[in-house]
C-alpha cells in the first residue's frame, strides 16, 4: 500500500494505559514496556501485561523523553526549564539547566542520536510561553550536548518542537509549531547545521499548529498536528498527506507525539498533553528504529 493511500478511521485505534497525566512523549522498548512522561512523578511505566509504576519525582511538567545507552533516562522539563537524567530507580539530577550563563527557557525536547548525542529543544525565552506558541517569536534554539560539552547550533526559530535525524545522517529534521511546519538543515559530521530550509509544504495546512515528528522505515516523516488532533505524513519528496483527523477530539486529544513499537515497529503509540491514555494504531510501514531499539 502507498503510504499516500492511506488512511485511518476511529475504529482502527485501540488505546493503552489508564489514569495517566499529561502523556506527551512515549519510549518502547522491545520487550513492550512504554515509558510515558507523567506530570504526577517523572514518568510512567507500562508493562506488557498492563500494570503501571510512576517513576521518580521531578516536578514542573516532564515533556520529551529519551533512552541513553545505560537504560537511563533524558528528560526536557518545560516547566522548569531543565534538562535531567533519570535513573529507573527514581534517582535524578540535573544535566543542564542554563547556557552561556542565562536559563535555558522552557526546553522542550531531547532526542539521542547514533553517536550519544543529545539534541535538547528550546521553545521560547518568551513568558509565557504560550504566547510564542500563537506567534511567530523566533526565539527558539536547539542546544547540542557531546564531547566538547553543550552549545546553541541553531537558533531564530519559532516554538522549537521534536527533531529528528534521517537514516542516512544527512539532516536534523525541526518541528516549528508556531508556524505549523518542519524545518531541516544539513548536518555535518562534528555536530555543525547549513542553511535552514523547509520540508514540506509551509505551512503544512492554514492555521496548523505541529509537535511531534518521527520517522517510518521507509523515510516517510510522520507528525503530529493539535488543531484538528490530525495524524499527517511527509513523503521523502515532500508531499503531505493526512492519514486522520478528528476536529471533535472525540480519539485523539491534543495528539503530541507518535513512537512506534511492538516486535516489528509497526504498532504507533500517540502521545497527547490531555488525554488520560495512549492511542495506537497498526501501520503500513514500520518505524525507523530509534538507537535505543538496536541495543
Amino acid at each position: 500500500m502507498s503510504i499516500e493511500s492511506f488512511k485511518l478511521r476511529a475504529s482502527d485505534f485501540r488505546f493503552v494505559g489508564r489514569d495517566l497525566a499529561r502523556p506527551e512523549c512515549i519510549i518502547a522498548e522491545k520487550d513492550g514496556t512504554l515509558w510515558v512522561s507523567d506530570e504526577r512523578s517523572a514518568l510512567m511505566c507500562i508493562a506488557p501485561d498492563g500494570a503501571q509504576t510512576r517513576i521518580g519525582s521531578i516536578g514542573g511538567l516532564p515533556n520529551g523523553v529519551a533512552l541513553a545507552r545505560d537504560g537511563s533516562f533524558a528528560i526536557a522539563n518545560i516547566g522548569d526549564g531543565r534538562l535531567y537524567r533519570l535513573q529507573r530507580d527514581g534517582r535524578h539530577e540535573v544535566v543542564l539547566d542554563s547556557l552561556d550563563g542565562k536559563p535555558l527557557g522552557a526546553v522542550n525536547f531531547v532526542y539521542i542520536d547514533e553517536r550519544d548525542r543529545l539534541w535538547v529543544t528550546v521553545s521560547t525565552v518568551t513568558e509565557p510561553r504560550s504566547q510564542a506558541v500563537h506567534n511567530l517569536i523566533a526565539d527558539g534554539y536547539i542546544v547540542l550536548i557531546d564531547q566538547r560539552g553543550p552549545r546553541r547550533v541553531a537558533e531564530g526559530l519559532c516554538f522549537t518542537n521534536e527533531v529528528r535525524i534521517d537514516a542516512a545522517g544527512h539532516f536534523l529534521y525541526i518541528a516549528e509549531t508556531a508556524p505549523g511546519r518542519v524545518s531541516r538543515q544539513p548536518l555535518a559530521a562534528d555536530g555543525s547545521l547549513g542553511a535552514r530550509t523547509s520540508f514540506g509544504p509551509d505551512p503544512l495546512f492554514p492555521g496548523a499548529k505541529i509537535d511531534g515528528i518521527t520517522f517510518d522505515a521507509a523515510g516517510n516523516l510522520w507528525v503530529t498536528e493539535i488543531t484538528r488532533n490530525a495524524l499527517l505524513v511527509i513523503t521523502p519528496a515532500g508531499h503531505a498527506h493526512t492519514v486522520f483527523e478528528d476536529p471533535g477530539g472525540t480519539t485523539l486529544l491534543v495528539p503530541t507525539s507518535l513512537t512506534f513499537g511492538g516486535r516489528d515497529l509497526k504498532t504507533a503509540y500517540v502521545g497527547s498533553l490531555k488525554a488520560d491514555r495512549l492511542a495506537s494504531f497498526v501501520a503500513p510501514i514500520a518505524g525507523a528504529p530509534m538507537r535505543h531499539w538496536q541495543r
